[in-house]
């Protein structure tokens, strides 16, 4: 298992849910939740650096059968946005199927409901794909998801 702070993201339309993990790559947390639109790339670059993160796994938001949609195309035009301004392969996708559904029903059970599960529910998502992502690079040694390349 690689050494360091990795962020989780999970990008929506609306709102972009950060997390983040402890240095040995042990815990993913809920961090912050941004605007999506005009400063959002800027604000994770930020974060970053404020974080000394290695790394950054944004979501890939797939069918139940593998298929890519428009979501999919979204995160991945955010994931080349991001990887155009941190360091060659800093930016990661990893499949962020039923992160969400996972999320919401963690906060339910957890008696957060309504407006103050709207607030966190981004950020309890991207917590859910960066433990995911930490996991499977437990388990296989391996670097999760797919190394983003800036443009050229």
């Amino acid at each position: 298992m690689r050494q360091g702070v990795r962020l989780g993201v999970d990008v929506g339309s609306v709102r972009v849910g950060v997390a983040r993990c402890d240095p040995g790559g042990i815990l993913a947390s809920p961090l912050e939740t941004v605007k999506s639109g005009k400063g959002d790339v800027d604000r994770l670059v930020d974060l970053v650096a404020e974080h000394e993160a290695i790394e950054v796994v944004v979501g890939l938001p797939t069918s139940l059968s593998g298929r890519e949609g428009p979501a999919a195309q979204s995160a991945r035009r955010f994931a080349a946005r991001l990887a155009d301004r941190l360091p060659p392969e800093t930016v990661r996708l990893h499949d962020e199927r039923l992160t969400t559904v996972t999320a919401e029903n963690g906060l339910r059970a957890g008696g957060v409901h309504g407006q103050a599960r709207r607030k966190v529910v981004d950020q309890a998502a991207a917590a859910v794909l960066l433990q995911a992502a930490l996991d499977a690079e437990r388990s296989t040694g391996r670097p999760p998801g797919e190394i983003v390349q800036g443009s050229p």
